[in-house]
């Protein structure tokens, strides 16, 4: 029978959000992106150890934020070998408000993996989406580095992206739905926040009207569900990355019993009514300051993604010996 996994597709450009790389498979995705965490994840697991060991072993006199690097582009690769698309690496999260340094991990990054056989149009940059983040994709993508800006929360952000010709950026759905549920605490109503009504799913969509009606070319992602219903109510974005718990359950489901309509439309994008949106430095991070919701969460992200990366460099230092 029909999966809602296989109709999703037909709309939307499905990207597995994981680095547990032999879970793939299964799922066929197009793309797939990482993180510290995932990394952290996969490397404390039996089947992935291995490679943190003969990563170590093969780089152990290099620097240890080159020897990251180097385990980084190695699961990436194992990742591009059963993918057709894009991998998505991370730039340490430490760097977030550094422009010139992000450049310049971004530069190594994209070095490994050609050194490795890969062309950097089958890598995406990912960097936070911070005002020092935005301005080192704009470099990078001028360059021909293509990015993807993570940990994004606001509309701000998101235009900022637009203007500086990111490929694509993460709108993360389940962390912003999260702050609305916790701030709302015991008056939170679910079935009132469902679907289309869900915070998380509300912002994805006004971006992506936007980048439609005004005809820009980067590509929206949603990121970080937290139900299925949360992906379903985005059918027709762009891209979706989701993580295999939830592939899984996409994957079960009856497309029959409960089918995916396409929600989300570029025809219909461009006849909405909205203006022309631009920010500078200091209305941008006026406009990130006065919501709540995104400032709180861009640095919960920041500091979560480098605690992780403290974490893997200790399990670096463990293999060193």
């Amino acid at each position: 029978m029909p999966t809602q996994l296989e109709h999703l597709k037909q709309f939307t450009t499905v990207v597995a959000d994981t680095g547990n790389f032999r879970q793939l498979a299964q799922f066929a995705p197009q793309d797939a992106t990482t993180n510290p965490s995932l990394i952290l994840k996969a490397v404390q697991q039996p089947e992935y150890a291995p490679l943190l060991t003969d990563c170590v072993a093969a780089h152990r006199d290099f620097p240890r934020p080159d020897i990251v690097d180097q385990l980084l582009v190695r699961f990436g690769c194992e990742i591009l070998a059963l993918i057709p698309g894009r991998v998505s690496t991370e730039v340490d999260a430490c760097l977030s408000f550094d422009t010139a340094a992000t450049v310049a991990r971004a530069h190594r990054l994209i070095r490994l993996y050609e050194q490795s056989g890969v062309p950097r149009e089958r890598v995406l940059i990912k960097i936070a989406a911070t005002w020092e983040g935005i301005q080192a994709a704009r470099v990078l993508e001028r360059e021909g580095i293509h990015c993807n800006l993570t940990l994004l929360f606001s509309f701000c952000q998101a235009v900022a992206c637009g203007d500086a010709g990111v490929t694509l950026i993460s709108p993360f759905v389940g962390r912003i739905y999260d702050w609305y549920k916790k701030s709302a605490g015991t008056t939170w109503d679910e079935a009132a926040h469902a679907g289309l009504n869900d915070p998380g799913v509300k912002s994805v969509c006004q971006i992506y009207t936007y980048y439609k009606h005004f005809g820009l070319s980067t590509e929206v992602m949603g990121a970080s569900f937290r139900n299925v219903g949360q992906i379903l109510a985005l059918a027709g974005c762009d891209l979706l990355t989701i993580s295999p718990d939830l592939l899984a359950l996409l994957q079960s489901a009856d497309v029959e019993a409960a089918p995916v309509v396409r929600i989300l439309d570029p025809d219909t994008a461009k006849v909405a009514h909205m203006p022309a949106i631009s920010y500078h430095e200091a209305a941008f991070r006026y406009a990130l300051n006065d919501d709540a919701m995104a400032t709180e969460k861009l640095a919960e992200g920041i500091r979560a993604f480098a605690a992780d990366a403290v974490k893997l460099d200790k399990l670096i230092e463990l293999a060193l010996g």
